[in-house]
C-alpha cells in the first residue's frame, strides 16, 4: 500500500513539474491550454479547438521535446553519477569529476567540425560515447599508473578532464570559424535543439542501461562493499567493473551528445537521494534517475526563466547549484 501510494505521489509530482516546464517561459501559456494541445496531439479531435498555431507550436515542438530531453539527461546523468560512486566508493565521482563528460564533448567536437556527419544523425552520439569511453579508459589508466586508491581515482579524473578540454578547445581553435558557435553549445551545457526525432537515442539508452543496471544492482552493492566480498559471492570482479564502465560510458555519451556537457548532476542527487533511501542501489539507481529527471527539467525551467526571453546555458545553473553541493558535501566528509 505504501509503496503504491509513493509511486502515485512520485507521478503526480512528475506531471506537475512538466506541466510547469512547458507552461512557464518568456510566454506564459495556461496550464488548461497546455494539456488540451497535448491531447489533441495524441488523440486528433477528442478536443476543440481554442488557440493559436502560435501556442500549439510553442508547446509541442519546443518546450515538450525540451522538457522531455531534460528528463532524460537529468535521469541518465544522475544514474551514472550513482553507479560511479558505488563502484569507486567514493562520495565525489561523477561522469563530470571523472573526465567522462569531456571526453563526451571532445567527441561531440570532433563530429560537428571536423568529421561532419559522416553516419547520419548517429554521428554525434556515436563519437561522443567513443570519447566518454576513451576517457573511462584514460582515467583508468592514469590510475594503474599512480596508484590505485578513491582520492587518486578523482585525482585522474580531474586531470583527465582538463587534458580533454584542453583539447576541446584546441580542436574548436583550428576547426571552422563559422561553425565554432554551434559547439559553444556543447561547452556550456543546454537543451535548445532539442527535437521529436531525436529524443529516441537518449530515450532508448536510458531504458536499456536502467534496465540493466537496476536487475544487477544487488552485485553493485557487493562491489561497494569491497572486491573480496564481491569475490566470495562469486560476482567476476574486473569483468563487471569493466561492464559498468561501459554502460556509464555509453549512458554519459549519448546524453552529452544531445545537451552538451551539464555538470554536478551526478554528484548531486545520489546523495540526495541516499539521504532518504539509504545505501542500497536497489532503491537509489530507479530514485536517483526520477530525481535526476525533475532536477534538470526544474533547472532547465530556471534557465529560461531568469534571462527571458534569452535562455541561460543549462550549465551555469547547474554549476552554480552543483558547485555549493559540492562544498556541503567536503564539508559533511571533514
Amino acid at each position: 500500500m505504501k509503496t503504491a501510494l509513493f509511486i502515485l505521489a512520485a507521478l503526480l509530482l512528475l506531471c506537475l513539474t512538466v506541466t510547469a516546464g512547458v507552461s512557464l517561459g518568456s510566454a506564459p501559456i495556461p496550464v488548461a491550454t497546455v494539456w488540451s494541445i497535448i491531447a489533441a496531439k495524441i488523440v486528433p479531435g477528442s478536443v476543440e479547438v481554442l488557440w493559436s498555431a502560435g501556442r500549439e507550436s510553442i508547446v509541442w515542438d519546443v518546450r515538450l521535446p525540451r522538457v522531455a530531453l531534460a528528463g532524460l539527461v537529468g535521469a541518465g546523468l544522475a544514474v551514472t553519477g550513482a553507479v560511479l560512486q558505488s563502484v569507486t566508493r567514493n562520495p565525489l565521482a561523477d561522469p563530470h569529476l571523472l573526465g567522462v563528460s569531456a571526453g563526451g564533448a571532445l567527441g561531440a567536437i570532433v563530429a560537428l567540425l571536423h568529421t561532419g556527419l559522416i553516419l547520419g544523425l548517429a554521428t554525434v552520439p556515436l563519437f561522443a560515447f567513443a570519447g566518454a569511453l576513451g576517457a573511462t579508459a584514460l582515467v583508468a589508466l592514469v590510475t594503474r599508473v599512480i596508484g590505485t586508491g578513491a582520492d587518486r581515482l578523482v585525482l585522474s579524473g580531474v586531470a583527465v578532464a582538463f587534458t580533454l578540454t584542453a583539447a576541446g578547445n584546441l580542436l574548436i581553435f583550428l576547426g571552422d570559424p563559422r561553425a565554432v558557435h554551434t559547439v559553444i553549445f556543447w561547452m556550456l551545457g543546454g537543451l535548445g535543439l532539442a527535437q521529436w526525432p531525436h529524443l529516441v537515442y537518449p530515450a532508448l539508452a536510458l531504458a536499456v542501461s536502467l534496465g540493466w543496471l537496476t536487475v544487477r544492482a544487488r552485485e553493485i552493492n557487493a562491489l561497494a562493499m569491497g572486491d573480496e566480498t564481491a569475490m566470495t559471492l562469486g560476482i567476476p570482479v574486473r569483468r563487471f567493473r569493466l561492464m559498468l564502465f561501459v554502460i556509464t560510458a555509453l549512458l554519459t555519451g549519448v546524453m552529452v551528445a544531445f545537451s552538451g556537457a551539464i555538470g554536478f548532476v551526478g554528484l548531486m542527487i545520489p546523495h540526495f537521494v541516499r539521504l532518504f533511501a539509504g545505501s542500497d542501489n536497489v532503491r537509489v539507481i530507479p530514485l536517483s534517475a526520477f530525481a535526476g529527471a525533475l532536477t534538470l527539467i526544474v533547472a532547465d525551467l530556471v534557465a529560461r526563466v531568469v534571462m527571458a526571453p534569452e535562455d541561460m546555458p543549462l550549465g551555469v545553473v547547474t554549476g552554480l547549484a552543483g558547485g555549493l553541493a559540492f562544498v556541503a558535501i567536503l564539508k559533511r566528509r571533514g
